[in-house]
This record gives structure tokens, sequence and C-alpha cells, in this order.
């Protein structure tokens, strides 16, 4: 029997702490350069990263500058930009990775899977066609085509500079 070894997941799945305002990663985060804090796109009241602990390849979130943990805690403009920044997040991925679908969500509080549940942050999650198969199932292990960083990069390379509000055609 072969092993596929994931030992940084073991940081993640070791840590129960929450972090608080003093040590959240998404404030944090736009602190660092783009490159060190995995920053794919800034915009006004929020901004676009990759999560550190993927769930599939180009696994981005979406979070608001601002530390507020809820949803209904948002203002009006960065309920807007976050969707709009999920817009684009798609797109790109779309473009950039060839994926077929998206799982969207945010789990809000801890009692609900929120791994960072101080700090309100959108999952945009790639799939493929073939990214289903018995690994995850029954090893438990999800195997990651590509490192972060390259992840990053071509995301990154690929955003719009100032992708605007897009008006579907009739």
């Amino acid at each position: 029997m072969q092993r596929l070894w994931v030992p940084h997941r073991m940081v993640y799945v070791a840590d129960h702490h929450q972090p608080t305002r003093h040590d959240c990663p998404f404030c944090a985060a736009p602190q660092r350069s783009d490159e060190d804090a995995l920053i794919v796109a800034r915009g006004r009241t929020a901004y676009v990263l990759l999560n550190l602990f993927p769930y599939n390849n180009g696994h981005m979130l979406v979070c608001p500058y601002r530390h507020v943990a809820q949803y209904d805690e948002a203002t009006p403009e960065e309920v807007a930009e976050i969707g709009s920044l999920t817009q684009t997040a798609m797109r790109v991925a779309r473009d950039v990775m060839g994926c077929d679908g998206f799982n969207l969500g945010m789990n809000q509080g801890q009692i609900a899977g929120a791994g960072v549940a101080a700090h309100l942050h959108q999952h945009i999650v790639p799939r493929w066609a073939s990214d289903a198969n018995f690994f995850p199932i029954v090893a438990k292990t999800k195997a990651l085509p590509q490192l972060l960083g390259d992840v990053r990069e071509r995301i990154a390379a690929a955003w719009p500079v100032d992708p605007g509000p897009r008006v579907a055609s009739l």
C-alpha cells in the first residue's frame, strides 16, 4: 500500500484556536506583501486571497478588510464588493484553470464550521468533473496538483485591472 504524506495539513488539523481581532490572519494578510499573504487582488473594502489550507486547487477567499464576523454586519459597500470580487474570481479561475464549476459559501460562526469565525470570508472553491475520486472519501486525503505560490501567481496575473460591473445583455 502506498501513502501520500501531507504533513502541512497537521498545522490546520491540530489547531483548534479561534483567532481574535489581535491575531486574526485576515486582518494581518493585507499588511503583508501579496506574495507572502497569497493575495491575488485588492479592492477598496475587500480583498481576495488563496486559502492556505485549500479544499481544492485554486480555493480562494474573499474577505472584507474590516474585522466583522457575520454577513449581516457588513456594510452595503462591503457586500457589493464581496459579490463583485467573487464574480471576478470565478471568471479568472475559469479562464486560468479551466474549472467546470464552483462551490461558494460562508460558514457563519464556529458551530457552522468557520475556521476563522471572527472574520467574515466567502469561499470560492473551483471544481472539475474529474476532481472527485476515492482519495478524499477513503483516504481522507486531497492531492493538489499545484503549489500555492504558483496558483497565486497565475490568478493574480490574469486578474483584470478594473473589472467594473458587468451588465447582462438581453
